[in-house]
């Protein structure tokens, strides 16, 4: 009878294959795996869920605004960062475009609507009104920026006027380091000088994603109309 070894009992194979190194890289592998479920969640949120709810806002922010214009106490000068001071209608965007324009450009303020510097000049006054909006995320209200084209026209509506703007250049014409605040100037790129006309300044993310750069167009204001009389005021 010819000698032969014995297999291992199954237990004894199950319990040597149970090695330190073993152990970890399983554990490696699940906190891998979670952290690429939890990632997908952020991404999620961030591309999706965040314009769920800034829509949302942005709606319910347009409706106590348009109601506030026919308070007898309505007072512009109160504004309070994060609140809105006017309606922004973009036909190039569609028609049902109408987003509000709020004061300030930090991240609460960006995700109601779009930001109004509020250094810079009220909607149809003297200087550079100068606004920026999110692409993507947060209602997105400026997704659509480089379709803009020269002679677009961008309608901003206050409690008491309707003003018309006209864009002087392309949507993808003018891409610029975030840091460059001279487009924010009441004269852009002349710090220095009195402003005489009434612009506009646009200013967004040049990229869908994470990026410094910004693409930007200025344009001047075309017409402005008083709500009470319908007279057309001078620009």
């Amino acid at each position: 009878m010819s000698a032969t070894t014995a297999s291992p009992p199954r237990r004894d194979r199950r319990r040597r294959g149970r090695t330190p190194l073993g152990r970890a890289l399983t554990a490696l592998g699940v906190v891998l795996v979670l952290a690429g479920v939890g990632m997908l969640g952020y991404v999620g949120w961030q591309y999706f869920g965040t314009n769920i709810i800034s829509k949302q806002q942005q709606a319910e922010l347009r409706d106590d605004l348009v109601k506030s214009w026919d308070a007898p106490e309505a007072d512009d000068a109160t504004v309070v960062p994060g609140d809105a001071i006017a309606l922004m209608r973009v036909p190039r965007f569609g028609d049902d475009y109408e987003v509000p324009v709020v004061k300030g450009v930090d991240d609460r303020s960006l995700a109601r609507g779009i930001g109004w510097f509020p250094d810079s000049a009220r909607p149809g006054q003297v200087g550079n009104f100068a606004v920026a909006g999110h692409r993507v995320t947060h209602g997105e209200p400026f997704r659509h920026f480089l379709e803009l084209r020269a002679g677009d026209e961008v309608v901003v509506e206050t409690r008491t006027h309707v003003y018309t703007y006209v864009l002087r250049d392309d949507g993808t014409d003018r891409e610029l380091d975030f840091s460059e605040g001279w487009v924010l100037d009441p004269v852009p790129g002349e710090p220095q000088a009195t402003p005489t006309e009434r612009l506009i300044t646009l200013v967004t993310c040049s990229e869908l994603f994470h990026t410094d750069a910004r693409s930007v167009v200025f344009g001047e204001l075309a017409s402005a109309v008083e709500k009470d009389t319908a007279d057309t005021l001078a620009p």
